[in-house]
């Protein structure tokens, strides 16, 4: 590969200018091959912060960490792969529910999930409150389990996007998070890397999503799909509501069990209408429907006749779970302390803050703060009140769960400042207000989609 100086490059996207491929190319290989010091990465993932990049080179940074590691050829895999992704928010059990209904439809979802950092909730800890379940698998297994089942959940491997990992570490500790081009292309060189043929993007917006701010929203859900799009795969994005959490429960094993209860057909209606949706369009990409009106029909079906709950069982015992769990989540074994969050006057909830009910989780040990910290699968939150209903002086707005008594006075506190009280009523926004895909955005129209109401 062609050397370059790395300083003069550091100094041209300080100063607003462009990098070539080459140019980006060679500065990924080079820290990931540690001949690029992390202080002079450090100062090039601050330039970017500062200057942005254009989608050239957003998909040229994308591209470099794909092929730091193993593309996954899922060629022997019969169908056209499809999965989802999330950008993450509060009571987000979307996977656990939509991946087994897509596959029931026998579209092949091949999963490379995360782990829940701050406020927001991961798909591999979820999975991992199941006992047994094995996120572990190495990419021979990967591959077969996908190949008998049509549906596989695993982490992120050393072999997968190295240079995501490296480089997501560096901007953990230098302040470079927030910045878009650099999470577009963090998403989308983990999601290539899995083989797929298509995927589905959630792109959420609001007091429990990483990005509050619609409008920002929709620049990032722009940069995914030029992104898939530059790279051949069929790739659309919805912008979703996250001023609440998502359904009733927030904790992992609770979402599992909400996640069940899903696919018995006892759905939040949040959860019925963001997971229809995005299954949906899974199916439809999968070439299984005709539409995206006919791919939540199908998905519907699915739900009903059981199916989809026997694709999680499968999936379960396939990883190494306890499908007893699954048969009969009532047994599972519980936090040791709980408390009431009540009303303390009558009226009606007028706001919800999805971040302060996270941090309450996550204070109750449903959370980490930290990559290595442990987290307890009995922990978490049950809500009885969300935006809009009525509440009663005495009544129970939501149950706390721990088995970390001495943090039960910070997780209510936080539930104060989380819920707002009013003597009127306040209706929810809509849920789903955009659609962005290869023709640009436009908003999400829901006398075009029927079969969602």
């Amino acid at each position: 590969m062609t050397s370059f100086n790395t300083v003069s490059l550091i100094r041209r996207k300080r100063d607003g200018g462009h990098l070539t491929k080459d140019e980006i190319h060679y500065l990924i290989d080079a820290y990931t091959r540690d001949e690029l010091p992390d202080y002079q990465m450090s100062a090039f993932l601050m330039a970017v912060f500062l200057k942005g990049m254009n989608d050239e080179e957003a998909a040229a940074i994308a591209y470099a960490m794909l092929h730091s590691g193993k593309v996954m050829d899922l060629s022997e895999v019969p169908g056209i792969k499809v999965d989802k992704h999330s950008t993450g928010g509060v009571g987000d059990k979307l996977s656990l529910i939509l991946a087994p209904i897509v596959a029931a439809a026998g579209v092949p979802v091949p999963m490379i999930s995360g782990r829940g950092l701050g406020h927001t909730g991961g798909t591999l800890d979820k999975l991992e409150s199941i006992p047994g379940f094995d996120v572990n698998l190495d990419l021979v297994r990967y591959v077969e389990v996908i190949q008998k089942h049509k549906v596989v959940f695993i982490g992120q491997t050393e072999d997968i996007a190295p240079a995501d990992k490296r480089l997501y570490a560096l901007r953990d500790v230098t302040a470079t998070v927030e910045c878009i081009p650099l999470i577009a292309s963090s998403i989308m060189s983990k999601k290539l890397a899995e083989g797929i043929d298509a995927l589905v993007l959630d792109v959420k917006y609001g007091s429990g999503a990483f990005i509050k701010d619609m409008e920002q929203a929709t620049v990032l859900a722009r940069r995914l799909v030029d992104i898939g799009t530059e790279f051949g795969k069929n790739t659309v994005a919805y912008l979703t509501n996250m001023d609440q959490p998502l359904g009733y429960k927030i904790g992992n094993w609770f979402e599992v069990e909400e996640s069940i209860e899903c696919l018995r057909g006892k759905w939040p209606d949040d959860v019925r209408e963001i997971t229809l949706l995005l299954s949906g369009a899974m199916i439809w990409l999968g070439g299984k429907a005709g539409s995206l009106d006919q791919g939540i029909s199908v998905a519907i079906q699915h739900v009903n006749d059981g199916s989809a709950l026997q694709k999680l069982r499968e999936i379960v015992e396939e990883q190494g779970g306890d499908v007893a769990m699954i048969d009969h989540p009532g047994n599972y074994p519980k936090a040791s302390d709980t408390a009431l969050f009540i009303a303390e006057a009558d009226g009606f909830v007028t706001g919800i803050d999805a971040y302060n009910i996270g941090m309450a989780s996550l204070e109750l040990g449903a959370g980490r703060r930290e990559k290595t910290q442990p987290i307890d699968p009995t922990a978490g939150i049950v809500l009885h009140k969300k935006l809009g209903d009525e509440v009663k002086k005495g009544e129970t707005i939501a149950e706390l769960f721990t088995n970390k008594p001495d943090m039960l006075p910070v997780a209510r506190q936080l539930m104060n400042s989380a819920y707002t009280f009013g003597a009127k009523a306040t209706e929810a926004g809509s849920l789903i207000s955009r659609v962005v895909d290869s023709g640009g955005s436009h908003p999400f129209r829901y006398e075009e989609v029927p079969a969602l109401k």
